[in-house]
């Protein structure tokens, strides 16, 4: 029988204190901020909560597609030393933007509940109401993204797009995607919803044809390990099954050693107390691919997605990785 987590304690238990909460500054690492802020303040409306913007690599490098900066953590890595230093007492992040391994005194202290993982594909204005999706584009279609995973996926069902990179935040490719030409760009449903753009989706791409980045559509609380009081509190907004689930894609990823920006796609679901993972390793041109999935106690997360990346590996999943060139 396995062990049950310890009791949640009382919120009433935390005596009030301020608590300051660390974001990226654009539109939508704010709107996911204050979605956590609310969850916290519902739970502990003794408290209170400063915001405190900070500007990561990520936001200010944006000629350079996220591969091309060699390393992972561009949007997360000056959030956690102001939480290292002190200055802030949680950081919220996108879970797909975070590094596998967590520096040492931090710890992901919770994983709210989950929106949709799935990719969208939004529209040039003179394809909407057509009932256009991605194996409806014309031929030739002028697709921007910045992830190779996406574009990568993409190939392998339309080999004839013309895949371009965009960036910036949802606003600003939204703007591109006219501008600039696109037939269509690739974003993350959640994105969109979370900042109220459900107008802008034109397809919910399916999972059978992109799976999303590994914990894309979480997000995650991060917390110094020496701050136990607030660590037992925050464990009030953690969900178990998206925990789960995440837990399982990061851990194909990891087994693989793939970075946060390299083409794996992984997606878990669960079932009750089943967990089912899926992942995906797709050359840069679309042209190979692995895919597999495995099936599980929702309790073994983790282990699963291990097991999981073990099976891509067998398949040939990591000389696609080693082969990988990004252009």
């Amino acid at each position: 029988m396995r062990d049950r987590p310890p009791q949640l304690r009382p919120p009433g238990e935390f005596p009030p204190r301020e608590i300051r909460v660390g974001t990226r500054r654009s539109p939508l690492a704010l709107q996911q901020t204050e979605s956590v802020i609310a969850r916290l303040r519902a739970v502990f409306p003794h408290w209170r909560f400063v915001r405190k913007e900070i500007v990561t690599q990520g936001d200010v490098t944006l000629g350079r597609t996220l591969p091309e900066f060699g390393q992972t953590g561009v949007f997360v890595k000056e959030i956690e030393t102001a939480l290292l230093e002190g200055s802030i007492d949680i950081a919220v992040h996108s879970l797909k933007d975070m590094p596998i391994r967590q520096p040492d005194g931090l710890v992901m202290a919770a994983v709210p509940e989950r929106a949709d993982a799935r990719d969208a594909l939004v529209l040039a204005s003179r394809h909407r109401g057509k009932g256009i999706g991605v194996l409806t584009l014309p031929e030739g279609a002028r697709i921007g993204t910045g992830s190779f995973r996406r574009s990568a996926q993409l190939r392998a069902v339309r080999p004839d797009f013309q895949v371009a990179p965009v960036r910036g935040t949802v606003q600003t490719r939204l703007r591109k995607l006219e501008d600039e030409g696109f037939d269509a760009v690739i974003l993350a449903v959640a994105g969109l919803e979370r900042l109220g753009l459900h107008g802008e989706i034109g397809e919910k791409i399916p999972l059978d044809i992109a799976l999303p980045a590994p914990g894309q559509g979480a997000l995650a609380v991060q917390a110094r390990e020496d701050d136990p009081e607030l660590l037992a509190a925050l464990r009030h907004i953690e969900h178990r099954e998206t925990r789960a689930a995440t837990d399982a894609e990061r851990a194909v990823l990891a087994a693989l050693g793939g970075g946060c920006y390299v083409p794996i796609g992984a997606y878990a679901e669960v079932k009750g107390e089943r967990l089912v993972v899926t992942g995906v390793v797709v050359s840069h041109d679309g042209s190979r691919a692995v895919r597999d999935s495995v099936e599980g106690d929702v309790a073994d997360g983790a282990a699963l997605g291990q097991a999981l990346g073990q099976r891509l590996q067998e398949q040939g999943a990591q000389s696609l990785l080693e082969d990988y060139e990004p252009r």
